[in-house]
């Protein structure tokens, strides 16, 4: 017979001291598993707390490239990912050889990518840029054209706002933002006037244009931290829109969506977590070189932002 919710939350706090471990979530993860949370945040966040700490365990809940994200910052960590399977469609888009035939065939362009990217595309990638510092990244780095991957809606959104680069965009999308649609939003402003409309800049153009703010899932939390507004509508994938209810519990939350689900991040249960702890299942490891290649670029996007 296994073991209780309670009972394997339990064991997670006595493993995470046995083990010297931090549990890091993803505001994208089911309720449960944001439920222990050491820490919430999006993906880079996560991984610059996964550099810091002093903890030599990191258990990341949220998909592959996030994990080795964290690897890459924390080389001598254990870094776990809980769910061995969930990994990144965007992510996935562009491989390490595309990406070497998309630079061969672009002569004198500097390749910025999305850290929504796998280690190995990374070893490959001049500069790397987070949702929210993406358009500051292209504005300040000292080079004039631009190979932008994977994400062709972040892209466009960067492109529209840095419009002296010159920018070749990949074709590739988040499945979940991607399929969110204009009338969508526009049918939830509709029924929720008084709602401060938030998108994330992973969704198409024409339905950033009828949101108030493009923030990443970060910036989200903190604006509506601060606001005065009472209503806002959240557009992008569901997990968000728990997160935010559990923190402002007297505002109210729409989602336009049907909703937005990102399977891969719902893959990450309970019983992943503690089993990971519990036998050090599904290390994220990387070779020196691909470590070496893949940090340059996290350290060149530091320099712009």
């Amino acid at each position: 017979m296994g073991l209780s919710k309670s009972e394997m939350i339990s064991e997670i706090e006595r493993l995470k001291k046995e083990k010297n471990a931090i549990v890091l979530v993803h505001n994208y993860q089911l309720p449960e598993v944001q439920e222990i949370a050491d820490v919430l945040g999006d993906s880079l966040d996560l991984s610059r707390i996964a550099r810091d700490t002093d903890k030599e365990t990191i258990v990341f809940c949220g998909v592959k490239f996030m994990a080795e994200t964290a690897k890459i910052l924390s080389p001598n960590k254990r870094v776990l990912l809980p769910a061995k399977n969930a990994g990144c469609p965007m992510a996935d888009t562009i491989t390490h050889e595309q990406l070497q035939k998309f630079r061969d065939d672009h002569p004198g362009y500097k390749v910025v990518a999305y850290v929504n990217t796998t280690a190995e595309t990374k070893t490959l990638t001049d500069v790397c840029c987070t949702s929210a510092n993406a358009v500051s990244v292209v504005k300040n780095y000292p080079h004039d054209k631009l190979l932008f991957v994977p994400d062709r809606n972040l892209g466009k959104y960067i492109q529209e706002r840095v419009p002296e680069k010159e920018m070749v965009i990949w074709d590739g999308a988040c499945r979940v933002h991607d399929r969110i649609t204009y009338d969508q939003v526009a049918n939830a402003k509709e029924m929720y006037p008084n709602a401060i409309v938030l998108v994330h800049p992973e969704t198409p153009k024409d339905v950033v244009a009828i949101c108030d703010h493009a923030l990443s899932t970060n910036q989200m939390v903190n604006f509506v931290k601060d606001s005065d507004n009472e209503e806002f509508i959240i557009v992008t994938e569901t997990g968000m829109s728990y997160r935010m209810q559990e923190e402002n519990p007297t505002k109210k939350f729409y989602d336009p969506t049907n909703p937005a689900v990102c399977i891969n991040m719902k893959k990450t249960t309970l019983r992943h977590v503690y089993e990971a702890l519990r036998d050090d299942k599904n290390e994220i490891n990387l070779s020196q070189e691909v470590i070496d290649k893949s940090t340059a670029c996290l350290d060149e996007m530091l320099k712009y932002v």
